[in-house]
């Protein structure tokens, strides 16, 4: 069973972090240098990270299947659109439609926000999250290379859902 609960706590916010150093290494290794991979984890996944961005106004979920921590997601309401900033799953727990049923919840975030879309950002070479999300209903709007410090860029495209209330 899939469960999806806001992460409040300094528990959470750690169950994340050590979720984000297992996924990042298992899927991103083959798309950006393990360098990237470790100043990114440090600079958006760390629990300081978390709680600076929960600050600014983002909100993290932890993701469960069958009371395992198998993921997370992280969303900031902006004026006229979600975003959704993080939606990550272990590998080994890909397929069991956990990504589907974290997408249906940032569909209600967003509706319950009285918001008609979802943007998101991702790696121009991710080509498996890529078709999962164009499967979700996803276009891709625009290219976007973003400066992240210490000589790291993103290389994204920005995809966009219509979501109707």
């Amino acid at each position: 069973m899939i469960k999806i609960k806001p992460a409040l706590s300094l528990t959470d916010f750690k169950s994340i972090s050590k979720l984000a150093d297992i996924i990042w290494l298992e899927h991103y290794i083959s798309i950006i240098s393990l360098e990237q991979i470790e100043y990114m984890l440090i600079k958006y996944n760390s629990v300081q990270a978390l709680e600076d961005q929960v600050n600014q106004g983002f909100l993290f979920f932890c993701i469960t299947y069958n009371n395992i921590p198998v993921g997370y997601l992280g969303v900031k309401k902006e004026i006229d659109f979600l975003f959704l900033s993080k939606l990550y799953v272990l590998n080994d727990y890909r397929g069991k439609k956990i990504g589907k049923a974290a997408m249906q919840y940032v569909t209600e975030l967003t509706n319950s926000f009285q918001l008609k879309k979802v943007i998101l950002h991702v790696n121009k070479f991710n080509t498996s999250s890529i078709l999962a999300y164009k499967k979700m209903g996803f276009i891709k709007t625009k290219e976007i290379v973003t400066d992240i410090g210490n000589g790291f860029i993103m290389d994204d495209y920005e995809m966009v859902k219509a979501i109707e209330n």
